[in-house]
């Protein structure tokens, strides 16, 4: 048998009543809980370093994404006015509509439709295709801005904000998002031409992005646009929040420019030209009015002309200043160049005798004269006044010692008058006309140039040669604008034109005088350029045309060149039109009732006394043997 100190001890359980428990260490734990913490700690800490020191511009960026929204603030584009301060070209309020297309993202906008929705509701009041505007608002889902329509009254604008408001009322009770909360205006004007069609191919137009594209609004587009500004805000919703940022770049309004054209004048040389271009039914015409000391343009008038209003509905053909684009051979009003050439040179006097046959042989052909005639004995001032083509080439023949010099005097004169040289208004599309150098000239040209044929100029050339010649013999580079009004109020004025000798004062007086032969001879072929009161001097032209579109003689060119009053110059106006297809096409019957119904009206309207003096009357023909 045991004995009871044999006897092991019993073993405790767990648990049991009466016996203490032995608790396991806390630190293990205690580890593990900290390395969890440091690690979450850590992460924040490398993701709070990337946000605000890595990338901390990419994530501002994406902040601002749907905070702020940029309105560009356009300058108010410059007026342009005519040299007595009458708006020509204004602006009226108008307004861009623009839209945010990352706020109609499905994203962003809580729904897949989003952008079709918008177009939806917009196409009826900007009167564009539902297709077009959700084509423009889902070409680049990531763009704060894109244009929906441009040039929108303010009453559109106000049918847009009322839906807006309407929307965003919906939207807080509904919770549904607003589509038209990135829809905005931006306001900016409108071009309109309070006269229409008045001075269009000088005015020309503005494109749909408000830019200059044709005329002086192209010519000073840069003057004119001003510079726009900015305006940045925050915005919740749609709406601009009243305690939120505002960044804001003041736009520079543009300059207005003042032209030397005479609203009064323009209207009356128009008016003149559209008439006669219907009834002769021509295919266009123009009228040039010049003042003869300054070389200011009063008057550049187009038939056919357009509606600056209405660009759209224009005829492609009539855009545009065909009296400074369309280069046409000029015919007899080239003759007094030629006579100032011979003049000049002292090759011939006004007086000298000059024998005109019937016709001239030269190089490959006959001259002949515009009609068949038994020989003529004529003053080299009969021979203007008649406007003889053989009698021209028979003077500009003593040019030289033959005839390879005589064209290269001939070349010189015709240069220094402005042909084949920019005109100097520097107007978009202008032609320099074409005159070959006299080397390059074929067997004919050195005889037809004289005559007006074979070298071609615009119109404003042409006013250009006769202003010359009323100003002395001067020439003053010809101008179309006065000057500019900054923002600032300071008006700036154009620079001084150029000023070129051609021809000596006692030569310009001499071809004065000739020419008031050609209007108050009854031989003269411009008699009915007349003016009571007044003394006229010019010159008529009839020329062959080359079609445009053939590039072959086809139809004629009738133009009148002129200034008065002839004893003391004040004002040049030529006349030409373009293929007359019914009744005369002679310059004298055609332009020259145009060149006296201007000219009467412009020297009216400038208060230009009439003439003091009765014209000289110089002799147009001679007696054979005297």
């Amino acid at each position: 048998m045991r004995s009871p100190s044999d006897t092991p001890p019993p073993r405790r359980g767990p648990g049991r009543p009466g016996q203490p428990l032995r608790l396991g260490s806390p630190r293990p734990r205690l580890r593990l809980i900290s390395l969890c913490l440091t690690l979450v700690i850590l992460v924040y800490v490398v993701r709070l370093l990337q946000v605000q020191a890595v990338d901390a511009d990419t994530y501002a960026a994406k902040a601002n994404l749907n905070r702020y929204i940029p309105v560009r603030l356009a300058a108010e584009r410059g007026s342009i006015t005519d040299r007595s301060g009458v708006e020509l070209a204004a602006s009226v309020d108008a307004y861009d509509i623009t839209a945010a297309p990352d706020l109609l993202t499905p994203r962003n906008a809580k729904t897949k439709d989003a952008p079709r929705q918008a177009a939806e509701l917009l196409a009826p009041i900007l009167k564009v295709r539902r297709a077009e505007l959700e084509k423009k608002l889902t070409a680049d889902p990531t763009s704060q801005y894109v244009v929906l329509a441009r040039q929108q009254t303010p009453q559109v604008w106000k049918q847009i904000k009322d839906l807006k408001q309407v929307l965003a009322g919906k939207a807080a009770r509904t919770g549904r998002v607003n589509v038209l909360a990135g829809v905005n205006r931006e306001a900016h004007s409108k071009r309109v031409y309070p006269n229409t069609r008045l001075a269009a191919g000088v005015l020309g137009f503005v494109d749909a992005q408000g830019k200059g594209a044709g005329g002086v609004e192209r010519l000073l587009d840069r003057e004119l646009a001003g510079k726009d500004g900015k305006r940045v805000y925050a915005q919740s919703g749609g709406r601009q929040v009243p305690t939120g940022d505002v960044r804001e770049q003041s736009a520079v309004p543009g300059s207005d420019v003042e032209l030397t054209i005479d609203r009064d004048i323009q209207w009356a040389a128009q008016r003149a030209i559209v008439e006669q271009v219907a009834a002769s039914q021509a295919d266009r015409g123009y009228v040039i009015v010049q003042d003869t000391r300054t070389g200011e343009i009063l008057a550049l008038a187009n038939a056919p002309g357009f509606d600056p209003n209405d660009v759209a509905g224009a005829d492609a053909e009539a855009l545009g200043n065909a009296a400074l684009t369309d280069a046409y051979e000029p015919g007899s009003v080239s003759k007094v160049m030629s006579m100032a050439a011979v003049l000049e040179e002292g090759a011939a006097r006004w007086d000298t005798h000059v024998e005109v046959p019937n016709r001239l042989p030269r190089a490959d052909r006959a001259f002949a004269d515009d009609i068949d005639h038994r020989t003529w004995y004529l003053t080299l001032n009969g021979v203007l006044a008649r406007s003889s083509n053989i009698g021209t080439i028979l003077a500009t023949e003593q040019l030289g010692d033959n005839q390879t010099q005589a064209n290269h005097v001939l070349y010189s004169y015709l240069r220094k008058f402005g042909i084949g040289r920019p005109t100097g208004l520097g107007f978009p599309g202008e032609t320099r006309g074409i005159l070959a150098k006299p080397g390059d000239w074929s067997a004919s040209q050195q005889y037809t140039i004289p005559f007006g044929q074979g070298l071609s100029l615009n119109a404003v050339q042409a006013a250009s040669v006769y202003s010359t010649i009323a100003n002395g013999g001067e020439r003053v580079e010809p101008s179309l604008v006065r000057g500019t009004t900054g923002p600032d109020g300071r008006f700036t004025p154009a620079a001084a034109p150029s000023r070129t000798r051609v021809v000596s004062k006692d030569t310009a007086k001499t071809l004065s005088a000739m020419l008031e032969s050609v209007v108050d001879d009854r031989e003269g072929t411009g008699a009915k350029a007349k003016i009571p009161g007044y003394r006229v001097a010019g010159k008529t032209g009839t020329s062959n045309r080359v079609d445009p579109k053939t590039g072959r003689y086809h139809g004629y060119t009738a133009s009148f060149a002129g200034f008065a009053p002839a004893d003391k110059p004040r004002v040049t106006v030529y006349c030409a039109v373009q293929n007359p297809t019914r009744g005369s096409y002679f310059g004298g019957q055609i332009c020259a009732p145009v060149f006296k119904q201007v000219m009467e009206f412009t020297l009216k309207t400038l208060g230009v006394p009439p003439s003091g003096k009765q014209p000289a009357r110089l002799p147009v023909s001679y007696s054979p043997g005297s």
